[in-house]
């Protein structure tokens, strides 16, 4: 197997792996306000997590940029609870166009703190120079990005069912899943290693 597949499937799995089940969670907190329709936009949001995650991944192998883990491992679950606490604001309405730029932002920096969660991880795993490290990130980077549109996709698809064949609204789904989704990292936060 070529070092392109390898690394591709490392950064596919890295999103897909139930154990860190924090980059699920962010992903479904984004998606779920969205439909088919809004396809576009929410790509261009996965696009620019995934953008942010690399430049973290970029800035912590040249040694640019470097956070206390704990700081790392207290912020994401920060960023997940947010997201999922802004769609209660958002539910079931119309997207202004001028929001949509601090939404970028937003998951451009949130994407920067989910990459320096997986930072130590990464360099430990590619040998050599920083300069070495940059076409497997890359390619690990596009593993990412693959599997963050299977899980949009994903999600899109059972909020679709949901709606059409179960007749939830939309804005029941948003609330109910971003409830959730709180409900889970809420304890995250409050166990976190730092307030020890």
């Amino acid at each position: 197997m070529s070092d392109f597949w390898i690394y591709l499937e490392i950064g596919f799995r890295h999103v897909l792996n139930l154990n860190c089940y924090d980059h699920l969670l962010f992903l479904v907190a984004l998606a779920v306000p969205h439909t088919f329709k809004d396809w576009k936009k929410l790509l261009v949001l996965v696009t620019v997590f995934s953008t942010g995650h690399t430049l973290a991944l970029v800035a912590s192998v040249f040694e640019i940029m470097m956070i206390k883990p704990q700081l790392v491992e207290l912020l994401i679950p920060i960023t997940i609870f947010i997201t999922a606490v802004s769609n209660f604001f958002i539910a079931g309405k119309t997207a202004k166009s001028d929001s949509n730029n601090v939404v970028v932002l937003i998951t451009l920096f949130f994407g920067i703190i989910h990459g320096l969660g997986f930072s130590n991880y990464f360099k430990t795993l590619l040998p050599g120079s920083a300069s070495d490290k940059i076409v497997p990130l890359l390619e690990f980077a596009l593993g990412i990005e693959l599997s963050q549109a299977l899980i949009v996709l994903g999600v899109l698809t059972l909020l679709y069912t949901a709606q059409t064949f179960f007749r939830f609204n939309k804005r029941d789904c948003t609330i109910v899943t971003s409830a959730f989704i709180i409900g889970v990292v809420v304890p995250m936060i409050i166990q976190n290693e730092i307030w020890n």
